[in-house]
């Protein structure tokens, strides 16, 4: 049934609370976006985010990072090896290995909603799209698609109408890693104005820039749930329950 108005946004995605990169705690050696960390995060029940990739060889890898070094043993990009040598990498601070979407989806088989964000580098490249809901299209368990890259949801948009896809955000973009994009750029998005191409189902939006009124004039405009991330402390959670559905948290339990 779909929540909020909204034609594509089923009442799983903001049932309960969505840990990041599942329910990680490198100082029990449980680190982000493993087997381990999905386990834990299935084990209490809660909804999982993780962030996908493409190797080198065009498969859809579960890892956050553009570049290999913080989490791994290796150094460089990511996108440069292939799945069976990304595979093949050990992990700082655990035996677990990295997994492929299609090994990640077999793990969770239903049990637990998943929230799954698409990667990008931001050059038009819709590959991991394609990926994605090639990989989704016979999983019967809950789980949505979404990204910063307005592109990517629009590709969602296109190839698979039927999965839920939604818009991670910021309103200002001005951490440094966005810098590769232009003024005029972070304004757009910041403001969603790509939203008739996109017509996301739900929108993630960082936690420390809410309320935002932008949101709210898209939310008027289309319904759709609000998630919001990466709630981490008690300020944050006091935020997240007065403007948003449901939040995507790590470092504690909810």
């Amino acid at each position: 049934m779909a929540r909020n108005g909204a034609p594509n946004a089923p009442d799983w995605l903001t049932a309960r609370p969505i840990a990041h990169r599942a329910l990680h705690d490198a100082a029990r050696g449980i680190i982000e976006n493993t087997p381990s960390a999905v386990e834990a995060a299935m084990a209490r029940g809660y909804a999982i985010e993780v962030d996908i990739q493409l190797a080198a060889d065009g498969e859809a890898m579960v890892f956050h990072d553009d570049t290999l070094e913080r989490l791994t043993l290796a150094e460089g990009p990511a996108k440069t090896r292939t799945a069976a040598e990304l595979k093949a990498i050990a992990l700082r601070g655990t035996t677990d290995r990295m997994m492929t979407l299609a090994e990640l989806l077999a793990r969770v088989d239903g049990r637990v909603p998943l929230v799954i964000e698409l990667k990008s580098h931001f050059d038009g490249d819709t590959a991991v799209a394609a990926r994605a809901a090639e990989i989704l299209a016979d999983y019967e368990g809950p789980a949505a698609l979404m990204s910063f890259d307005p592109a990517l949801v629009a590709a969602i948009r296109e190839l698979a109408p039927h999965i839920p896809r939604g818009i991670t955000m910021e309103h200002r973009y001005d951490d440094p890693e966005w810098d590769i994009l232009s003024p005029q750029t972070k304004q757009e998005w910041g403001t969603l104005l790509h939203l008739p191409r996109t017509q996301p189902d739900f929108i993630a939006h960082y936690v420390k820039e809410l309320p935002s009124a932008a949101v709210d004039a898209a939310r008027q405009q289309r319904p759709m749930p609000l998630l919001t991330w990466t709630v981490r402390t008690e300020e944050d959670r006091m935020t997240a329950a007065r403007h948003a559905d449901q939040m995507i948290f790590e470092g504690f339990l909810p």
